[in-house]
């Protein structure tokens, strides 16, 4: 009885662990995704800053951030 008692005890357990691991995983992912959408929106307050015309940072902005982002150009939330 006890070991029956036990292994109703550690099974949620790990299956916690590996949920926090594929977690860690999504974390890494959404911290790349906003690094960099933050560097494509840095390149284009710089390229607007340099004088050029929006439309052309906008392409530039939609054409860095690819897919990671919603919107044409390139909102800082990312898709999930």
């Amino acid at each position: 009885m006890k070991y029956v008692l036990s292994l109703f005890l550690i099974l949620p357990l790990g299956a916690m662990a590996q949920a926090a691991k594929k977690d860690d995983a999504h974390v890494k992912q959404d911290v790349a995704a906003h690094r960099t959408i933050a560097a494509a929106h840095e390149a284009a307050a710089k390229c607007l800053e340099s004088g050029k015309l929006e439309k052309e940072c906008h392409a530039a902005l939609a054409k860095a951030c690819g897919n990671l982002a919603i919107g044409k150009t390139c909102g800082m939330r990312h898709r999930h």
